[in-house]
């Protein structure tokens, strides 16, 4: 018995908070089709002064729902859509709307994500460039992806004076030249 009352509780406590979920719904009666659009529009390209980024149409806040009244008003009065625009700026400042005009002070506004956009790509291919051109000097250096001391052995069995694994210039006495060899024995010609 207890259940049965229990879930008849949470029955009513759904069906409460569901019917005040409903009771946001605004229900307007336009003169005509247009200007059912033209609300619509506005609402949509409007933001709400108190919300952080939420259009007018999207924001149940109550300075939400008064400018919703307020452009319902204004349109069936038969104002432009330029007119409420300016209403609300001269209101609320060019905050509350989400494409404002080009001028010196929304200039970083509009231009800013694509300079830094340009900046990060640049960025990105000089970075990617520098790994390229890093890698084929490696190649070219490393003789095929050798190790030094194998590029060391390479150079001697090759008689390559040019670079010797090491970086230092040693002679050919592996190859058995002894020109050197009157030093060792003492004699003088």
């Amino acid at each position: 018995m207890l259940k049965g009352i229990l879930r008849y509780i949470i029955f009513l406590q759904l069906l409460v908070i569901s019917s005040s979920a409903l009771s946001v719904v605004e229900v307007k009666e336009f003169s005509s089709e247009q200007m059912r659009e033209r609300f619509h529009v506005l609402v949509t390209e409007l933001r709400c002064p108190k919300c952080q980024n939420q259009n007018l149409a999207d924001s149940n806040s109550p300075i939400s729902v008064d400018l919703r009244e307020e452009i319902f008003r204004m349109l069936e009065e038969g104002k432009s859509d330029r007119e409420i625009i300016d209403f609300l700026v001269a209101r609320y400042g060019e905050f509350v709307m989400y494409r404002p005009p080009i001028k010196k002070t929304t200039m970083m506004l509009w231009f800013l994500p694509g300079v830094l956009l340009l900046v990060g790509l640049a960025i990105i291919f000089s970075v990617r460039r520098r790994q390229i051109m890093r890698a084929t000097d490696d190649i070219t250096d490393n003789k095929a992806g050798l190790a030094v001391e194998e590029q060391a052995r390479l150079a001697d069995l090759l008689g390559d004076e040019k670079y010797l694994g090491d970086g230092k210039h040693r002679g050919n006495s592996s190859r058995g030249d002894n020109s050197d060899a009157s030093h060792t024995t003492g004699e003088r010609k």
